[in-house]
């Protein structure tokens, strides 16, 4: 566990530059819009190890699966987001000398994401070869009022010399993925232009004939005035910049604006990117860099009032939770029902930046509390449009009849992750899909969503369950032959209690679902059934008959449920009294020996517990939590959220804020020693989840929103905003009790520490604990 970053509550400080922590530190500081994101490379050159990276949303590349073997229904390639055109580069030559903090003296060096306006900043002071000393201040963001747009406020200050610097704003198209499987480069040279204080380049991607034209302007100020320059275009292939002297003096600030900008065929026709890009550029640097930088704040501040969590007391985790906030609202914005969440968004390339089940699970709520609804509605809506190509991915596996298999890694609806036990066994996925519908309507009362997409979306999983189980004559029930549960730490397993659990409530969903859209539209339901091959009484027969006879794997002396057949075959033993040098174990063991043993990757039992936390009651809880959690090495960032939940349900106050504070610093402090590879995005969701569902104790239950809240030790208070079902609230634990604020225009009732309490509008009720 690293601990280099400074406490504070609403940025983040690095202070002094240790090569060694360079990348780390590149994911930590890295910036997005939602449509675009960089890592926090230098603007100048750095010859250190670095991972550069820049990335444009949607823009993928099918790079082809690299294995020994094949298998029928095996992915034919690992979709990736692309490393896309490094538009932030200004290559800077003091005197002959190339800035670059990997081959001069670093004096001072201080990094800081301010996250509270939405822009990095960084300060060092250099010392060349030559003993030049050089003051560099670059302030950067990725604008959220014009998402296809970036600026850079660049300065340098020699300290004590005067002389020539040499600058090259420049574009830099000609990168390659780090994971690339063949070390293949993804992008063709389409056109390129350096004209005056413009470059543009134009990139075509490979396969997928994805266009993005990436365009820059600069200007140039010393002693707070425009410099006219006389600037020269180099032109290579996939490269363009511009290139001009000035003289510098001795303690006179230069500084260099950068305005650039990313535009795609997404949204534009090909032949149109060059115009819509320089359009891009002409008004953003019209507004100037000080403008866009107010905007960019303004916009903030409105993120901040529907999403900021407010804790008092406790620094460290302040900055936690407001640092996971921040990075989910620069990932995903929900304008695009195109675009899905990548598991480390904008920050890194593992993963492949393809959408998964962490969405559904662990995102949804999130952005059901804290942004207007179609937010949320828009990340089902993208599974409702890939439900074709889930009947396709669930067709290649041999299964017929409309049966649908949502893919665990996707960019477009197919399945294209890499790995056997996953791609074929880990379909706990599909319920995922339908959990979050569920999730949606039971949260905002949009029931219109069944009728329009829902039902469709659960009849094709449904219809999936029913042939992936089959009947056993030896137990004379439903069984679920190899699987992968959450825990991926066990592979081809029978009868994963999570899995079989969750099949069964999805056919039960359906079924409810099914009447309801009956009832409600009888004529699209009919004309639905009818385009499906429907027969209702066949089909859902055929589920309740697997409901009703499911097999679930039950220990009855401990009284738990089984995460698999024969889990308790395995030598118990509680990660306590492991040998520390041993973890990560799936960094210090070998594969085999993770499967023979009993420990848990991530929340697969109590995963269960979380999603349906009504159907168990509070004992069956505990022995299950007491059982699993001392096997459990949280070695998947989903994990340590999950158990914070439950924890909290179990008045496990210590326990819960430790694994708060796992989760909401997971990167910052790189826990798991691989925040170098990019953020956990989608885990970072559960940080929200551990405050609010919690410590909070926010649930829905009979159509309302209760709380059931407790206050961690270290906190004299913590506070949130929600959006429930077109009202918003202002929720405030204290040591005493539960202040609630109705900030909306009429009444709702809550239940708080199982009392119903009528808030009217504009007011705001005192509940005592």
């Amino acid at each position: 566990m690293k601990n280099y970053i400074q406490a504070d509550e609403w940025n983040i400080i690095e202070e002094g530059f240790d090569p060694h922590l360079n990348k780390i530190s590149e994911s930590i500081f890295s910036l997005g819009n939602g449509h675009m994101g960089q890592r926090a490379n230098f603007e100048e050159a750095y010859s250190g190890e670095t991972l550069q990276g820049n990335y444009v949303a949607g823009v993928y590349y099918p790079d082809k699966t690299r294995v020994g073997w094949w298998k029928n229904g095996y992915p034919e390639y690992f979709a990736k987001v692309l490393n896309a055109a490094n538009w932030i580069g200004i290559d800077i030559v003091i005197d002959g000398i190339q800035l670059d903090l990997s081959q001069c003296k670093v004096i001072s060096f201080k990094r800081v994401l301010n996250m509270q306006q939405g822009y990095l900043e960084r300060f060092f002071v250099a010392e060349l070869s030559n003993g030049n000393q050089v003051s560099v201040a670059a302030k950067r963001f990725c604008s959220i009022v014009d998402e296809e747009a970036g600026a850079i406020r660049y300065s340098i200050t020699p300290l004590n010399f005067s002389g020539e610097v040499k600058i090259m704003p420049f574009i830099d198209g000609d990168v390659s993925n780090y994971d690339a499987n063949y070390d293949e480069k993804f992008w063709d040279h389409v056109d390129q232009q350096a004209a005056g204080l413009d470059t543009y380049l134009m990139l075509e991607t490979r396969k997928t004939n994805f266009v993005v034209c990436t365009g820059s302007r600069f200007a140039v100020h010393q002693n707070g005035q425009l410099v006219a320059v006389e600037a020269q275009p180099i032109l290579k292939d996939k490269y363009v910049a511009s290139v001009f002297t000035l003289n510098l003096v001795q303690g006179q600030e230069t500084v260099i604006y950068k305005y650039a900008a990313n535009v795609s065929s997404q949204n534009y026709a090909p032949e149109d990117l060059p115009g819509a890009c320089k359009a891009v550029i002409d008004r953003v640097a019209a507004k100037g860099f000080e403008t866009m930088l107010q905007e960019q704040a303004d916009a903030w501040q409105k993120k901040w009032d529907e999403s900021d969590i407010v804790i008092e007391g406790d620094v460290s985790a302040q900055q936690g939770i407001r640092f996971n906030i921040f990075q989910l609202s620069q990932t995903y914005t929900g304008k695009d029902a195109r675009l899905n969440i990548g598991p480390k968004g904008f920050t890194g390339e593992k993963y492949g930046g393809s959408t998964y089940w962490d969405t559904e699970a662990y995102c949804v709520p999130f952005y059901l509390a804290t942004a207007p609804q179609q937010v949320t509605k828009n990340l089902l809506v993208y599974r409702y449009n890939q439900l074709g190509k889930a009947i396709e991915n669930a067709t290649k596996l041999g299964f017929n009849k409309g049966a649908a298999l949502y893919p665990m890694v996707t960019m477009n609806g197919e399945e294209c992750h890499n790995e056997w036990e996953i791609t074929f066994e880990e379909i706990h996925r599909n319920g995922a899909i339908a959990y979050a519908i569920f999730n949606y309507i039971r949260y905002t009362g949009d029931q219109d969503y069944l009728v329009d997409y829902g039902l469709e979306v659960l009849i094709g999983i449904a219809r999936f369950w029913k042939q992936r189980v089959n009947w056993s004559n030896a137990k004379k029930q439903y069984v679920m032959l190899g699987v992968t549960g959450p825990n991926e730490y066990e592979n081809n397993i029978n009868n994963n209690w999570y899995t079989s659990t969750l099949a069964t409530w999805c056919m039960g969903y359906a079924i409810e679902a099914l009447n309801y859209v009956k009832a409600q539209a009888a004529d699209k339901c009919q004309a639905l059934l009818g385009r499906l091959n429907f027969n209702e009484a066949d089909e859902t027969g055929a589920w309740q008959h697997i409901i009703d006879n499911m097999y679930y794997a039950e220990d009855k002396e401990h009284g738990i449920y089984l995460q698999q057949d024969g889990f308790l075959d395995k030598e118990i033993i509680h990660v306590k009294d492991l040998d520390p040098s041993q973890r990560p174990l799936n960094q210090k063991w070998s594969w085999d020996r993770i499967l023979r043993s009993c420990f848990i990757k991530q929340a697969d039992v109590l995963q269960g517990f979380y999603f349906f936390r009504d159907q168990y009651d509070i004992d069956t809880l505990r022995r299950n939590y007491n059982f699993y959690e001392p096997l459990t090495v949280h070695e998947s960032s989903l994990s340590p959220c999950i158990h914070a939940i439950l924890a909290s349900r179990l008045d496990l106050a210590d326990d819960a804020y430790n694994f708060y504070l796992r989760t909401s610093r997971l990167d910052l402090d790189d826990y798991n020693n691989d925040t170098e590879d990019g953020l956990h995005i989608t885990s970072m969701a559960g940080t929200w989840m551990s405050v609010v569902e919690g410590f909070a104790g926010m649930h829905v239950q009979d159509d309302t929103l209760k709380f059931e809240p407790f206050l961690p030790a270290k906190w004299k208070s913590f506070s949130f905003n929600v959006g429930f079902r077109k009202n918003t609230l202002n929720v405030k634990i204290v040591a005493d009790g539960v202040r609630i604020t109705n900030l909306s225009g009429s009444a709702l009732s809550v239940n708080v520490f199982d009392k119903p309490v009528l808030i009217e509008a504009g007011a705001e009720a005192f509940v005592v604990r």
